[in-house]
C-alpha cells in the first residue's frame, strides 16, 4: 500500500509542478490579451521563414490568419491547464489539452522535426510527463 501513495504523491507533485509551468507560461503571453498581433510578430513570421515546408504551410495558412483567435486562446489555455493541474481538478482534461498544446507549438516552429526536441526538456520530455497526468 506505501508504493501506491508513494506513486499517487509522485503524481500529484508532478501535476503541480507541471501546473506551476503552464501557468508561467501562459503568464508570459498576457500582452497577447491586448496585442494578438505580437504573437505574429514575435514568433510566427520567424517561424515561417526558418520551419521545414509543412510546418510553414501550417503557420503562413492557418496560425497567422488565426492570429487575433489563437493568442488569446493559447494565453487562456495555458493559464486555465495550469491552474487545473494545480488545484487538481480536471486534470486529465487539462493533461490532454496541455499534450496538444505542446505538440502543436513544437510542430509550428518546427522542433518536432529536430533532434532537440527528442533531448532537451520542454519537447519529449513534457509531453511524456503529460502523458502520465
Amino acid at each position: 500500500m506505501a508504493s501506491k501513495s508513494r506513486s499517487d504523491s509522485g503524481l500529484v507533485a508532478l501535476s503541480i509542478l507541471l501546473g506551476v509551468f503552464f501557468l508561467l507560461e501562459g503568464f508570459d503571453k498576457a500582452p497577447w490579451l491586448i496585442n494578438p498581433s505580437l504573437l505574429v510578430t514575435q514568433s510566427l513570421q520567424n517561424w515561417a521563414r526558418t520551419g521545414v515546408r509543412i510546418s510553414r504551410w501550417y503557420v503562413e495558412t492557418i496560425c497567422i490568419r488565426g492570429a487575433p483567435i489563437f493568442a488569446r486562446l493559447i494565453f487562456l489555455g495555458e493559464v486555465a491547464t495550469g491552474i487545473a493541474l494545480i488545484l487538481g481538478k480536471w486534470t486529465r482534461v487539462a493533461a490532454t489539452v496541455a499534450f496538444f498544446m505542446v505538440l502543436n507549438i513544437h510542430f509550428a516552429h518546427s522542433r518536432l522535426f529536430q533532434y532537440g526536441f527528442l533531448s532537451q526538456g520542454d519537447g519529449l520530455p513534457v509531453l511524456g510527463v503529460y502523458w502520465l497526468c
